[in-house]
């Protein structure tokens, strides 16, 4: 049997080595166009492909196109995008599907093949099981000749209609706004400043000189300790951090603090409430989330869903309780009354509203939230065998559980697109949920540690 390529957000790896070759990308692009030839039952598919900054982006771009085109799709391409972006137009231009080559929030070796259905939305799991079996066994997938091959397609227009898709999602002006902006040299680096300043805003801007090698390095939404400081030393009302990709959002208020998703959730879902645009009156978020979270929306009057790990596991849940607000603490967030997927600048857009409607800053809004101590600590593995059967683990993980006696919990799961173990601890104490922490990490560390 082949081992399983697609996991909670794709297919991602080390780009160039195994599995994530340019032999994978073309054989993919081929059986990609055969199951959505069969899903759709359309005579010639329409796929929608773009990147974002890493130096292999185009080696696999190319190779994946390459593919499609050799089962006689037409493709329309983009170039460097968000992946949201990617999401809208293959809606707006009504494609099959279409296909994002990132490995977000990565390192720049690594890279990932990220599909999208022809709503915007994340491929489904059913359909990434048959692309598998296809690639298990033989090539049965089209192979037309003459003027039946497929047709690449560059589609210029990509970045000025996302922008005006991301403007249609605001009905304010940001004059009298000064805002910095960190790209993490990723793929909003060009789109990001221009949507803020035909805003109105005075934009700083950081991390938008991508090199094919510096996506995400000491940037972004994972490092915003830059960006704390220019705010500061701009006497700026707001910083933005985006991730490589473009679908997460971390903010930092004009006093320098980091205001993550939990915040945002917080914010926008006790704002949408107050005035009755706030679906189900529900937000759905992850197991991830602080439990401060939950009593900040309680007071509000706002019910709160959990879900496993994972923006397609929110959206799935929202979708079954027809709920319009989700996300992660990581910043990935959805407004699914704007997009169909996680977007950075649109989740901006929506916190800077609650900001020019109330007239508040960030910093007072996010008064609502009181986080309770949370550790995180992040464990490199070489395999990833069930938790519970490592020595040890599960009974030094109860005996703390029966200290805490109610008052915090304990996380232990695997990152679903990297080699890592994480352990996440909740509780009054901090400098004891950090001991805790610590030592059931070096529990896991000397079992599988990298």
């Amino acid at each position: 049997m082949m081992p399983r390529l697609f996991g909670t957000d794709g297919i991602r790896g080390k780009a160039n080595a195994e599995p994530l070759t340019t032999h994978l990308a073309f054989r993919l692009g081929r059986q990609l166009v055969a199951t959505l030839l069969e899903h759709h039952g359309v005579a010639k598919v329409r796929l929608v492909v773009g990147r974002d900054t890493r130096l292999s982006g185009p080696m696999l771009e190319g190779a994946l196109t390459s593919g499609a085109l050799s089962a006689g799709a037409d493709v329309y391409t983009v170039g460097v995008l968000p992946t949201p972006g990617i999401a809208f137009l293959t809606r707006k231009l009504e494609a099959d599907g279409g296909v994002v080559l990132s490995a977000s929030h990565n390192s720049f070796e690594d890279n990932g093949i990220k599909i999208f259905s022809a709503e915007g939305s994340k491929f489904p799991d059913a359909w990434e099981g048959e692309i598998e079996a296809r690639l298990a066994g033989q090539d049965a997938a089209p192979r037309p000749t003459g003027h039946d091959v497929g047709r690449l397609v560059p589609y210029a227009a990509a970045e000025s209609e996302y922008i005006a898709h991301a403007r249609g999602t605001f009905l304010f002006d940001l004059s009298g706004l000064s805002i910095v902006l960190d790209c993490a040299h990723g793929a909003t680096y060009r789109v990001a400043p221009r949507v803020f300043r035909s805003l109105g805003a005075k934009v700083l801007v950081l991390g938008a000189r991508p090199d094919g090698l510096n996506i995400n390095k000491k940037s972004g939404a994972l490092f915003p300790e830059r960006l704390q400081k220019k705010v500061i030393a701009a006497g700026a009302q707001l910083g933005l951090a985006f991730d490589g990709d473009g679908d997460r959002l971390i903010s930092v208020d004009e006093q320098g603090i980091v205001r993550d998703g939990d915040y945002a959730l917080a914010i926008c879902g006790r704002h949408l409430a107050a005035r009755g645009r706030l679906k189900a009156g529900c937000v759905v978020t992850t197991v991830m989330a602080n439990f401060g979270l939950e009593r900040a929306l309680e007071a509000a009057g706002v019910r709160t869903v959990t879900t496993q790990v994972g923006d397609r596991y929110v959206l799935e849940e929202m979708l079954k309780l027809g709920v319009n607000l989700g996300g992660e603490q990581s910043g990935h967030l959805l407004f699914l009354d704007h997009t169909t997927t996680g977007d950075g600048i649109v989740s901006a857009l929506q916190l800077l509203s609650v900001m020019r409607e109330t007239g508040q800053s960030l910093s007072a809004l996010s008064a609502c939230l009181t986080k309770l101590p949370q550790v995180l600590v992040n464990v490199k593995v070489k395999e990833k065998p069930p938790l519970e059967a490592i020595a040890g683990l599960d009974t030094r993980r109860g005996g703390f559980e029966a200290e805490m006696n109610g008052n915090g919990r304990i996380l232990l799961r695997y990152s679903g697109t990297e080699l890592l173990a994480r352990v996440m601890i909740e509780g009054e104490d901090q400098a004891r949920i950090d001991g805790m922490a610590r030592e059931l990490a070096g529990i896991i560390k000397k079992a599988i540690g990298a």
